[in-house]
């Protein structure tokens, strides 16, 4: 009974440690808007093909699961998740939406990531600013973040 109790208490601390290093990534661009204005932080908009790319894979294997760059998104931006999967299904609104930001910013190739400023316009309309992108960037979190706090540096 001993035995069950401790394999318990180690399996549920594991996921509650587990459960904190976990990071919001938002679809809805709307939502998504309204933290980055109301937290004054740019807006990280990754473009993947997260069922078929393999760079896009690497690129969240390598550096978005990390702990480095888990803190470091804790802190610095709010994460937004443009996916074109081939496979797993998506709403048409949600397809409209990543369509429409993948044109208006010119993304030609994944994974993509542009970080963008929201603001308000006097008619409640919400504009984007572009900072700059960055794409798949070898040597793990410490050289990815090193370029992406260059961009956002441009606030």
């Amino acid at each position: 009974m001993k035995k069950i109790i401790i394999f318990a208490f180690i399996v549920l601390s594991s996921l509650t440690i587990q459960a904190q290093d976990e990071l919001t990534w938002h679809t809805d661009m709307s939502k998504a808007s309204e933290i980055s204005m109301k937290e004054n932080k740019p807006m990280f908009l990754f473009f993947t093909g997260s069922d078929w790319c393999g760079w896009c894979i690497r690129l969240q294997k390598e550096v978005f699961k990390t702990p480095e760059f888990i803190k470091w998104a804790k802190e610095n931006v709010v994460l937004v998740e443009l996916d074109f999967p081939r496979k797993n299904n998506q709403t048409d609104a949600v397809k409209a939406q990543n369509a429409q930001l993948q044109q208006q910013l010119q993304v030609r190739g994944y994974p993509t990531v542009w970080f963008v400023t929201a603001t308000k316009t006097a008619d409640a309309k919400v504009d984007l600013n572009a900072l700059g992108s960055s794409g798949y960037v070898a040597g793990g979190p410490k050289v990815w973040l090193e370029g992406a706090n260059q961009i956002i540096k441009k606030k």
